[in-house]
């Protein structure tokens, strides 16, 4: 003979209720907290949206010119902050961090790796060991005093000074290092060929030294005399 289940009141029901839905599996597909907070964002831009659209409709102008200007306020504050991103944070780095390491080493060493690198595909490795081919390449020729602790940023700026026609391109492969090592960006074989080219000519260049200039004087002289 079976019995009726005795009766439940209501607060015993929301209860059980209650105790059934926290099981982890009606859990599993609840959406997570930042879920959550972007789509009352959403739904928030999109309100503003609705006001923004009909600024000057009848008993809404105030609250629609209201959400135009909070809708430009967001775009600029956006814009800023992707330009900072780009510029200021991903640059601080490049301009706070040594590139050379404290252990002895050369051009060739460097330019080694940097082939090494490039042919397994690793490109920002292989654009950082190029650059840093140029910045012993320059000491070893005495166009810079080595120095320890010199930046990337340095680097271009005082070998632009000591070469000022490669200038323009120091600064190029400066940035190309800060977009692949600093900025998170693969890389590719483009762009460790445009380094590669710029370290070429920067090896078939001579700076033009005051020995040199005082030679040109003399010979100058001797050919008027």
């Amino acid at each position: 003979m079976l019995l009726d289940p005795p009766p439940v009141d209501r607060d015993t029901a929301r209860e059980l209720a209650r105790r059934e839905l926290e099981k982890p599996i009606y859990q599993r597909d609840k959406p997570s907290w930042l879920e959550r907070t972007l789509n009352r964002f959403a739904e928030w831009l999109q309100e503003l949206f609705s006001h923004a659209q009909t600024p000057n409709a009848k008993g809404g102008g105030a609250s629609g010119w209201i959400s135009v200007g909070v809708i430009i306020l967001i775009l600029i504050v956006a814009v800023a902050l992707v330009f900072w991103l780009m510029r200021g944070g991903r640059n601080r780095r490049s301009k706070d961090e040594a590139l050379l390491d404290d252990e002895p080493s050369t051009s060739s060493d460097h330019r080694t790796e940097a082939e090494r690198l490039a042919a397994a595909g690793e490109w920002p490795g292989a654009i950082r060991e190029r650059l840093r081919a140029m910045a012993r390449d320059l000491e070893e020729r005495a166009i810079l005093s080595p120095r320890p602790g010199r930046t990337a940023d340095e680097l271009a700026t005082e070998a632009g000074i000591a070469l000022p026609e490669l200038a323009g391109d120091l600064r190029t492969v400066v940035r190309i290092f800060d977009d692949v090592w600093y900025g998170d960006r693969p890389g590719s074989a483009e762009e460790y060929a445009r380094v590669t080219a710029v370290d070429d000519r920067l090896r078939a260049t001579k700076p033009k030294s005051l020995d040199d200039a005082e030679l040109l004087t003399a010979d100058g002289w001797s050919s008027r005399w």
